[in-house]
């Protein structure tokens, strides 16, 4: 199972965040890029002005799940464990099993044309691209950090709303 962030801590969007996925997305390509079609920096850390937790997330984008089982296994080799799609179809997710001197993050594998995939770019793009949904976004966040400091189910939840609304207006 996946590591649970034990405090909710969202903070001034950080331009370091993208140097340190290009630092992860080169690590991530020496191991499995032969295998894949691309990395993807998705998430709030990949949103240029938006606070957020400092957690990056990396979708490694693949043609289909027929690759899957060699991804998992050379993952393994270099310190990774497969937790399954943690109940997001179009996902699986891996935690490194030890520190690797990376920021804290989260991995996950998704086909191409998965449904994890496409929601996590339709969002981001979406974001990127529109301020005052992306001002939004961080006012809804912070204050569910205020709210549910020590309960990140509780934060995920409160914005699940406002993720949706954005999906219907991004996924269009």
């Amino acid at each position: 199972m996946a590591e649970k962030t034990k405090v909710i801590e969202v903070v001034p969007y950080n331009p370091e965040w993208k140097a340190e996925f290009n630092r992860l997305k080169e690590q991530l390509l020496s191991y499995v890029g032969d295998l894949i079609i691309s990395i993807e920096h998705v998430g709030s850390t990949s949103i240029e002005g938006l606070a957020a937790k400092p957690i990056i997330d990396l979708d490694l984008v693949m043609d289909s799940y027929d690759v899957l089982p060699q991804i998992i296994e050379r993952l393994q080799q270099h310190g990774y464990e497969h937790q399954g799609n943690l109940g997001i179809e179009g996902r699986e997710a891996f935690q490194r099993l030890q520190d690797d001197g990376f920021m804290k993050y989260h991995l996950y594998v998704c086909p191409k044309d998965g449904k994890g995939y496409l929601e996590h770019i339709a969002f981001r793009d979406y974001l990127r691209s529109n301020t005052a949904a992306r001002q939004a976004y961080a006012e809804v966040k912070k204050r569910l950090a205020e709210q549910h400091r020590y309960d990140i189910d509780a934060y995920c939840e409160g914005k699940t709303t406002f993720v949706s609304s954005i999906l219907s207006k991004a996924m269009k």
